[in-house]
């Protein structure tokens, strides 16, 4: 194969067939379509070239094996998620070390020996088994959870008895977008159709159902809740209230708006009552004191207000405005002890605020920096509750609160190879190419030189209303211990700040997105942090677009991109799995207008032969169902084709492994490995030696 003169690497011939499709008039070329089956023969053997390839490009490299040796020592500590409280037991998750996946732990009081209720890393050799659901029935008798096998979006449900450690018969196929809902002597749940299980990670997911399951029974009794063959895109979420009074269904058209509705489960012929009448605004019930609910919403308040709807017993309700939008973004809300517990983002960190049950204000809670309060986790009633905290320099930390002193108590501080006050992070901010002001959230080590000889890594998202707060990254530890600055965009498309934040990154005015982001690279080059020669950018999923799309426009700017798991087709999309909710963000090749803005930003179809491109290591893995690899795999085949200049262009394609991210994370193992490939391909491509 290749050696690791860049120049020299030979790429697999990729076929290209004569597939043309025709929009508005216009031939659209598509030659690599046939791999968008990744079950063929032609596509497996595709893949296996491309990774020999590639991973004989990146064991070349004379630090990759010092990169993995020391990312494996940072690796190696002890993390916790957020405690909780269910019929007086105690439950929370920890990974030890290099364990691949979280482990689901119990206790009856704090004081008490920790019991192992369900250890995921028993069930794969390899920790390709993930443990994404999990939910405790009211009496505290039974756990529920969902497993995803190589990092599919499809789970399977179990049930187990927690004193006896008994595995029921219990067993549920199918689901996807699901929460385990306990009510009674069973739970609510979502899922779709059974499929053909050949094109499972590819084909479109349609007409989602909502069952309620009793224990003991086999699947094919369960009871069919709720579905709309009106409508088979839409999907669905239940929610069961604390008291068990009410099931809640939340309806989705898109990512980012819903109808919500509410079924009195305390009579029996009850029918669903909804609470709003339009898909165009996101809206989430918080809790409830009996038939009172508290309701999120950005109806008429593009940073969120609380309202608290009374359903009265004729099915009437009346509502009344609790806590008013105000400047700063209301991002989540929670019921804990006798007060309304508020998560607000302000220039994107987190600060806490508290108010009476009637929405009075109190007071704040001082957080410990620029960060992020990632859960609270309380309940109305219970005066014991806890909530963990992150920043770019600060490793998830565990508080429990005290709802009547009004204090906060470190439970849980991981021990690490790091040592966070030698760190520095700044807020800045930057205009971007119509004068929008951005905020950048920079971190590097104290004392650094602003030279603009620095490595610098920039990352990005711009989508979906996602607010990009600060939080700890194992990985990034190597990076800013060897001298790299860091640096993240909050760009618009995101819901940093509410929904006028987001509405102004989508459909039309996506350009805004990649003007935002290429802003932010001519700033860290201005200012001096780094250099073109020395930039490398990083994005997932949509961010992996943001990445592709301003290399196209703007590659003089950048020595590295690093585009994963990217939607990279955008006339395409909406053909596979969940694409097809992503029409409201990106807009839809069935208009006229909206088609030619997706041609002209598209990854794959803006590839430039006459221009320079820097380095470009994709990543994508074989089992992603949320942004199927097609995309990569069509990209990476279209820019092998077309550049001829000497800067690698590779591909990464993880097998057994899925989309990753939160709810989904792939074995620690997988994340070593793959974080030391990338930091390796960065270093030798920016001509810097870590350990020099």
């Amino acid at each position: 194969m290749s050696s690791c003169s860049d120049n020299k690497l030979k790429y697999p011939v990729t076929k290209q067939v004569d597939t043309v499709d025709v929009y508005f008039g216009k031939k659209i070329h598509d030659p690599y379509r046939w791999l968008e089956n990744p079950n063929s023969k032609e596509t497996q053997a595709w893949i296996k070239a491309q990774n020999e390839l590639t991973f004989d490009y990146l064991r070349k490299i004379p630090f990759r094996d010092k990169i993995k040796k020391r990312l494996s020592e940072v690796f190696n500590y002890t993390k916790y998620q957020t405690p909780f409280k269910k019929a007086g037991k105690y439950f929370y998750l920890k990974i030890d070390g290099h364990q691949n996946q979280y482990v689901l732990y119990w206790q009856k009081s704090l004081d008490d020996k920790p019991k192992v209720l369900l250890d995921p890393n028993k069930l794969s050799e390899k920790g390709e088994i993930s443990l994404v659901e999990q939910s405790i029935s009211g009496n505290g008798k039974y756990l529920a959870y969902a497993l995803a096998s190589a990092g599919s979006d499809w789970r399977t449900i179990y049930v187990k008895n927690i004193l006896t450690g008994e595995h029921l018969k219990d067993k549920i196929e199918w689901v996807k977008y699901s929460e385990i809902s306990w009510y009674k002597d069973g739970f609510y749940y979502c899922r779709y159709p059974q499929n053909n299980q050949n094109d499972e990670l590819t084909s479109t997911n349609k007409n989602h159902l909502v069952y309620y399951h009793k224990l003991g029974t086999d699947q094919i009794e369960d009871t069919l809740i709720y579905s709309n063959n009106e409508f088979p895109d839409r999907y669905y979420r239940t929610n069961v209230t604390d008291d068990e009074k009410y099931l809640v269904l939340y309806e989705y058209e898109s990512p980012y708006g819903n109808k919500v509705y509410i079924k009195n489960l305390e009579k029996k012929e009850s029918d669903f009552i909804s609470l709003n009448n339009s898909f165009d605004y996101k809206n989430l019930i918080v809790g409830n004191i009996d038939n009172k609910f508290y309701f999120l919403t950005n109806h008429s308040a593009p940073k969120n207000k609380l309202l608290l709807i009374e359903v009265k017993n004729s099915g009437q309700f009346v509502t009344q405005e609790i806590i008013p939008e105000s400047k700063n973004l209301l991002q989540d809300i929670m019921l804990s002890g006798d007060k309304i517990v508020a998560k607000c983002l302000v220039d994107v960190h987190s600060i806490l605020k508290f108010f009476d049950i009637k929405g009075s204000y109190l007071f704040s809670a001082d957080l410990p920096e620029y960060g992020n309060l990632i859960y609270f986790s309380g309940k109305y009633g219970d005066y014991e509750a806890f909530y963990s905290f992150s920043s770019y320099t600060m490793p998830i930390t565990i508080y429990k609160y005290d709802m009547k002193k009004n204090i906060s108590e470190v439970l849980f501080k991981p021990k690490i190879d790091f040592n966070s006050s030698d760190y520095i992070t700044k807020l800045e901010f930057y205009q971007s190419k119509d004068g929008t002001k951005i905020p950048l959230y920079i971190v590097h080590k104290k004392g650094i030189r602003l030279n603009g000889q620095n490595p610098a890594l920039l990352q990005g998202y711009g989508g979906f209303n996602v607010s990009k707060v600060p939080q700890f990254n194992t990985q990034m530890i190597f990076w800013l211990e060897n001298g790299g600055i860091y640096a993240f965009a909050n760009i618009r498309g995101g819901g940093e700040y509410g929904e006028e934040w987001h509405k102004a990154g989508i459909k039309l005015k996506k350009q805004n997105v990649f003007d935002d982001f290429i802003s932010a690279a001519e700033y860290l080059i201005q200012q001096k942090y780094t250099s073109p020669d020395k930039l490398t950018i990083e994005g997932r999923s949509n961010g992996g677009l943001l990445v592709g799309a301003v290399i196209n426009q703007r590659p003089d700017l950048f020595k590295v991109a690093l585009p994963e798991v990217g939607v990279m087709d955008m006339l395409r999309f909406s053909k596979f799995t969940i694409g097809w909710a992503w029409v409201c963000e990106y807009g839809s090749v069935e208009d006229s207008s909206e088609f030619e803005n997706l041609l002209s930003i598209s990854p794959l179809h803006n590839i430039n032969s006459s221009q320079e491109y820097p380095a470009v290591l994709v990543t994508t893995a074989d089992h992603d169902d949320r942004v199927v690899p097609a995309h990569s795999f069509k990209y990476i085949s279209n820019l092998q084709n077309k550049y001829k200049g000497p800067n690698p262009v590779l591909i990464r394609i993880q097998t057994n492994a899925g989309h990753g991210g939160p709810g989904n994370e792939k074995p620690v193992s997988v994340q070593i490995d793959e974080s030391a490939d990338i930091f390796a391909f960065i270093y030798h491509n920016i001509k810097i030696n870590p350990f020099n």
